[in-house]
């Protein structure tokens, strides 16, 4: 963890081409993402499947040195460890909901040398992730219900938000499902720092500018406090 708290966008490159995965990605990159935000579903934890630590490795050799964020929205989270350290991932970010040995999951996640993240459906409340935040580099609050794209924002998430940044100031918190423009200023004022953002941003005939505001509305926020 930074000793300063510090803005940064992530768009989910689902909602991309994924015929064009790389291309897309790249673009991203350059109109100034601070990081990719790749959501993995095994079609058990959720009624959906993606892709898989081979698609990752793939894009991690045409893309050297950006910052890749798996969300592993899987039933066993342990299972893939070590895959994805292999594909490349630096964070590795996990449900709780489907585990019980969550410390254990974050020590072998650290230990395969990358930075653990601990994930919470919008149904769970936010102290059975508090307590895991010891052995986390950041937690997730999820603003829809995992598993599909292009969901509405959950505006009452944000009090898991409010209470974590009061709790934990220099907390990497991040939040993921109807983020975009409309919605920011709620997020920033909340006290996330990390945002994902998939379809306002992919789709955004602007990219540059559309992450520019996102970014500039959270480290203004961050700046106030």
């Amino acid at each position: 963890m930074s000793r300063s708290l510090k803005a940064l966008i992530g768009p989910s490159i689902l909602n991309s081409d994924l015929s064009k995965l790389f291309e897309e990605s790249q673009k991203l990159l350059d109109n100034g993402a601070d990081y990719l935000h790749l959501d993995v579903m095994d079609g058990h934890f959720v009624p959906n499947l993606t892709f898989g630590h081979p698609i990752v490795k793939c894009l991690r050799n045409h893309i050297k040195d950006a910052f890749l964020e798996t969300h592993m929205m899987v039933s066993r989270p342990e299972q893939w460890i070590t895959p994805m350290a292999d594909a490349g991932v630096n964070q590795y970010t996990f449900h709780i909901e489907p585990i019980t040995n969550v410390e254990e999951v974050c020590r072998k996640i650290r230990e395969h040398g990358m930075k653990a993240g601990v994930a919470i459906k919008p149904g769970t409340p936010v102290a059975e992730v508090e307590k895991y935040i010891s052995v986390a580099d950041m937690v997730l609050i999820m603003t829809v219900e995992p598993g599909f794209g292009g969901q509405k924002f959950m505006e009452e998430q944000m009090s898991k938000v409010k209470y974590l940044r009061k709790q934990y100031p220099l907390l990497n918190i991040e939040v993921d499902g109807g983020v975009g423009p409309s919605t920011i200023d709620c997020c920033a004022n909340a006290g996330a720092n990390m945002i994902v953002s998939g379809t306002t941003v992919i789709g955004a005939e602007d990219q540059a500018a559309t992450i520019n505001l996102l970014r500039n509305t959270v480290q203004s926020a961050i700046d106030k406090k």
